[in-house]
């Protein structure tokens, strides 16, 4: 499983893009400058939760947050193919991508 980190100005700008609203719309809206707005999307300033929330909650969307075990498998996958030589990667991405491929053809007659 890939996670992803996600900053609180790329859930303002998502939320904001989704409702359709300008920074100076949502700005209005939520009792701030345009230019808050902007500095906060664009990662210069890192707000805090709090204010990621009203500033969602001003585009007319919520946050549903919750916590989920962490999944390490990703972490050694990446481990094991550490200790690979290069020829193994190469064969181990060969052998995926003819998988891949299998799975994408029309059963045989």
């Amino acid at each position: 499983m890939y996670t992803r980190v996600v900053s609180g100005g790329q859930f303002v700008r998502e939320a904001r893009r989704r409702a359709g609203l300008t920074q100076r719309q949502l700005a209005t809206r939520a009792g701030v400058s345009q230019a808050a707005v902007a500095r906060i999307e664009s990662g210069d300033v890192d707000p805090s939760w709090r204010r990621v929330v009203e500033l969602v909650r001003a585009c007319g969307f919520d946050l549903d947050v919750h916590l989920v075990p962490m999944d390490l498998d990703h972490l050694s996958l990446a481990e094991q193919n550490l200790r690979r030589t290069p020829d193994e990667r190469l064969d181990q991405m060969l052998a995926g991508l003819e998988l891949l491929g299998a799975g994408n053809r029309p059963p045989a007659r």
